[in-house]
């Protein structure tokens, strides 16, 4: 990996080894930059509520200027555009993963474009967009900095501002430029495709068409590390490290075929994907070229912030100031808790990792606790609200009654089945274990974790664990849950694909009277439940491919028997 800046970085600030996210993916783990507390047990993608505490703008009422430049284009959708505003100024730049940017009515050429399953029009809004980032000074990230950059040249003279410089990548789609992919062996010719672009599903590609992602990733990561030389080359140039807090971070990461998987999401919250890098240079300690094993998390930031300008967290923040780790590796917590909503719940103390799985094959019951609803691409549906409820005021929401909406996951957490790994013996998570001492112990910790946030009754029923009291033997899981197998042989895939199941659309099955009723038959309720559009332009073999465990690939195979070919427009 070429990432002579990071080694740099290294050497001028604390380098926090056991630094996990709380909630996944982009928008929840923002909200607990904001807010200091975990997001995942009450809310899935969502915006800032009405009720949230809010770092950035905590600071601002304190008098220190916040400004926020970005490329995230999640700011501006539905779900996250409450979070932006937070701040007394901010930029956008536009164009990353698909962004609804430049209208162009004729389809463009997709014939380069690897075959996908999910975001359609994703990619072929993102194949438009590249034709006006022919250049790097083109490129949303360069523009990004750029304007960083120039908001800490024009404001050197001024004290009391904090500035974030957001880039989305290296998320997906991993698109960067020739100079960064000749720093990697040339892929190119052993693939047919530009495959930059990974669906989030279980690894069908070949060797070579892995490699070329992978050398695609690492492309881009090395244009990050540039845009991280800038910052460093203005901290140097301007001797900014006598008075300047430094934090480098992400939300996530993503699965390269680790694990047979590629994205995230779908899969368990392997260390690949939740176990995230983190870099911070405090002036007030000036501690430097060290590194630190205490667990942190996402939740720490904001009070890691508020606690450099002198301004108290408040009392429903569950991170802790970073401070004193930096200054002497003192720990701040025991534990870290971590997951996407209606997924898995886990927990680690820094060797053992446990994934907790649901005990029944619908994950249910789930709910979403919200007075803001909106998810990412668009707002709840009317069938969605006439199933909500007002609920009293939870513990957190400053004696504001909520919203509680039944919810279904993007994933389902039974297909995958409860785990425990040793990270000292087993770093890379292959052999899950089955011991039921240490299941018990970290199982006890889930559900203390669980009820320090304040987690909702049906969280507990859903996972099979005490909402009160101790956890026991009877609450163990992993002597009889295990991850099914759950590769479908080849001939078996090729009809599945020549069938409706693969041909027609799930709202072209939906309208089909027939069809409806065999779906409704052998999938039952979910059939008729609120279902994004994305979902709805997809086949029933498609979301059983990149949301496992939502339509388990056995009820494909009997939705197509009893269909038998069907072609688009046959009753």
């Amino acid at each position: 990996m070429h990432a002579p800046n990071f080694e740099r970085l290294a050497e001028c600030t604390v380098q926090f080894d056991n630094c996990y996210g709380g909630s996944m993916p982009c928008m929840p783990a923002r909200r607990e930059l904001h807010t200091g507390r975990y997001n995942f047990l009450h809310r899935g993608w969502g915006p800032l509520e009405p009720f949230d505490d809010s770092v950035p703008q905590m600071l601002g009422e304190a008098g220190v200027y916040t400004h926020l430049v970005t490329d995230h284009q999640h700011y501006w959708l539905d779900g996250g555009a409450t979070y932006h505003p937070r701040f007394r100024t901010f930029e956008f730049f536009r164009g990353q993963e698909g962004d609804e940017w430049k209208g162009h009515v004729a389809d463009p050429d997709l014939s380069t474009v690897t075959p996908y399953a999910s975001n359609r029009d994703l990619r072929r809004q993102d194949v438009i967009n590249r034709q006006y980032m022919t250049t790097e000074q083109e490129h949303p990230q360069t523009r990004t900095f750029d304007a960083g950059l120039h908001f800490i040249e024009t404001n050197l003279d001024s004290d009391d501002w904090f500035v974030q410089i957001e880039t989305f990548d290296p998320h997906e789609p991993f698109f960067s430029y020739e100079q960064y992919h000749r720093l990697y062996a040339d892929t190119s010719a052993q693939v047919d495709r530009d495959f930059d672009w990974p669906d989030y599903k279980q690894v069908t590609e070949t060797d070579a068409e892995l490699a070329h992602l992978r050398a695609r990733y690492s492309a881009l990561l090395s244009m990050c590390d540039h845009s991280l030389g800038r910052v460093l080359d203005l901290m140097d140039a301007h001797d900014l490290w006598d008075d300047t807090m430094l934090i480098v971070c992400t939300d996530h990461g993503l699965l390269l075929g680790e694990h047979d998987w590629l994205g995230k999401n779908v899969p368990p919250l392997y260390d690949e994907t939740i176990h995230t890098p983190l870099f911070i240079w405090d002036p007030r300690s000036r501690v430097a070229g060290e590194r630190r094993d205490q667990l942190v998390q996402t939740i720490d930031f904001g009070p890691t912030l508020l606690d450099l300008f002198g301004v108290p967290a408040t009392p429903d923040m569950q991170g802790e100031s970073l401070a004193r780790v930096i200054e002497e590796g003192s720990p701040v917590r025991e534990t870290a808790l971590f997951g996407l909503h209606g997924g898995h719940a886990n927990i680690t103390d820094g060797r053992y990792v446990y994934m907790r799985a649901c005990v029944t094959p619908d994950n249910q019951p789930l709910a979403e606790y919200t007075l803001m609803p909106t998810n990412m691409r668009g707002r709840f549906g009317a069938d969605v609200l006439r199933a909500a409820e007002l609920v009293p005021p939870l513990g957190f929401t400053k004696e504001m009654p909520v919203l509680r909406v039944p919810a279904l996951a993007p994933t389902n957490p039974a297909a995958f089945g409860s785990m425990l790994f040793d990270l000292q013996n087993d770093p890379e998570q292959r052999e899950p274990m089955d011991d039921p001492r240490i299941e018990l112990r970290m199982a006890q910790l889930l559900v203390e974790a669980m009820r320090a946030a304040e987690a909702p009754a049906e969280q507990y029923t859903r996972l099979g664990l005490p909402e009160t009291g101790d956890v026991t033997t009877d609450h163990l899981v992993l002597a009889e849950q295990r991850m099914p197998e759950s590769d479908v042989p080849a001939d078996d895939l090729a009809a599945l694909r020549a069938s409706a199941v693969g041909i027609r659309t799930v709202r072209e099955l939906r309208a089909d009277p027939h069809a409806l009723a065999v779906m409704r038959a052998v999938l039952g309720p979910i059939v008729d439940g609120p279902l994004p559009d994305e979902a709805l332009e997809m086949t029933l073999l498609d979301i059983a491919t990149v949301t496992v465990g939502m339509v388990p690939m056995e009820a494909v195979r009997a939705i197509a028997d009893q269909l038998g070919a069907a072609q688009p427009g046959d009753s």
